[in-house]
């Protein structure tokens, strides 16, 4: 009788990497939460530090989970635009450049002054989002289209854009003087569209009904993180894997298009606190009955990160390990067969700065067949540190992780 083949699992918890906290008893809030699961995964299997994002490269999740999945981003990243283009279906010509288009909040004083109030626009619903993208179709041309996208993330694509353009992202910038970075659009190629489309957000009806609510209006689009498509092999080519990724998000979508894996959208999947973790699971389970990898990408604590709030990373960060690595885990022993469960994080995305550390992250991986040597302790930054163990880059970490 031929062995069964490992069923392997990554559940990735983006941004839950923080600093010590003073409110916290000098904890993260990895630390201080509660993680029964996550610390039965590092505790009884290998648990080490491993490097997201190498030298030279911005600490952004598409560099970080290109490098989860085993890829140099130094061979292949071009840029996280064309990786969300994929995840939409937008094909891409040789000479097109796609750009993240951010719906955005700014503040507005003077000629020349402008601050970054909101990079989400209060984490608009997909529903007013797409109202307001489609009030910007008048601005499409041959060679300029926007496409509409999942809540505030959206895409512009243009042929022969200006690829070389300094933009930078928006989540880096909460709550800042952003006038350097919006005077750089509007003197680029592309300035008399984003100009065009303020004027035309500025009172738009969701607007206006966003103001009376009282919640921050997506006045402003925002164009980053622009790139032509890349060239990446698939995980079947290069080590025989066939799988899913899950994941709200199309970043994390487009990288499991151009890795080879099935796209599996669950119902309800929105990428904050409010999201379907029970789908989410459900979804990965069934995947693993036809297929032999799984990733499942959580959003919550990366957002709750950018936003600065302790109590919903705390949330994210509980969430994540009650509805997702518990259920996983219980599921992955049900069946019976050998697997793998990795437990990790793409990057930190610290409360006290709101944006994204290249600091390594710590990867917990537990083998049912007993072949890791057991740590001994729970998942969190500094219990990673202790064990000495160190991967440099992910492509030595995924390649050891299948093979």
């Amino acid at each position: 009788m031929a062995a069964q083949k490992r069923k392997t699992v990554i559940l990735v918890g983006d941004g839950m990497g923080d600093r010590p906290i003073a409110e916290l008893g000098g904890l993260t809030p990895l630390e201080f939460a509660a993680t029964p699961a996550m610390d039965f995964v590092a505790g009884q299997g290998e648990l080490a530090l491993l490097q997201t994002v190498p030298d030279g490269f911005p600490p952004g999740s598409d560099v970080a989970n290109l490098s989860l999945l085993g890829y140099r981003p130094e061979d292949c990243y071009s840029g996280r635009a064309p990786l969300e283009a994929a995840s939409m279906g937008v094909a891409l010509a040789a000479n097109d450049i796609a750009f993240r288009c951010n719906l955005v909040t700014l503040a507005f004083a003077g000629d020349d002054r402008v601050t970054m109030v909101d990079y989400s626009a209060g984490h608009i619903s997909t529903s007013e989002a797409r109202e307001l993208i489609a009030a910007l179709q008048p601005l499409n041309r041959p060679g300029l289209m926007f496409y509409p996208g999942v809540s505030y993330r959206h895409l512009l694509v243009v042929a022969d854009g200006p690829e070389s353009l300094a933009t930078e992202p928006p989540h880096d910038h909460s709550g800042q003087d952003v006038s350097p970075i919006w005077a750089r659009l509007l003197n680029s190629a592309l300035g008399e569209t984003v100009r065009r489309a303020a004027d035309i957000l500025a009172d738009h009806p969701v607007n206006r009904a966003r103001r009376e609510r009282g919640v921050n209006p997506a006045n402003a689009i925002w164009l980053w993180g622009q790139g032509r498509a890349p060239a990446m092999p698939t995980l079947g080519e290069r080590y025989g894997v066939s799988g899913s990724l899950i994941s709200a998000v199309d970043l994390l979508k487009g990288i499991g298009v151009y890795a080879g894996l099935k796209i599996v959208n669950v119902e309800g999947a929105t990428g904050y606190l409010d999201t379907n973790y029970r789908g989410k699971v459900e979804a990965a389970l069934a995947a693993l009955a036809e297929g032999d990898f799984v990733l499942v990408h959580v959003e919550a604590p990366d957002e709750a990160g950018h936003q600065g709030s302790r109590a919903d990373k705390l949330r994210a960060i509980g969430d994540f390990d009650a509805q997702v690595v518990a259920p996983v885990l219980a599921g992955l022993q049900a069946m019976g067969v050998p697997f793998c469960l990795v437990v990790a994080m793409d990057h930190f995305t610290p409360l006290e700065i709101r944006t994204h550390d290249r600091l390594p992250v710590p990867v917990a991986v537990y083998d049912s067949a007993g072949a890791l040597a057991a740590s001994g302790l729970g998942y969190s930054e500094k219990n990673a540190l202790l064990t000495g163990v160190f991967y440099g880059s992910g492509a030595e970490f995924f390649d050891r992780l299948m093979k």
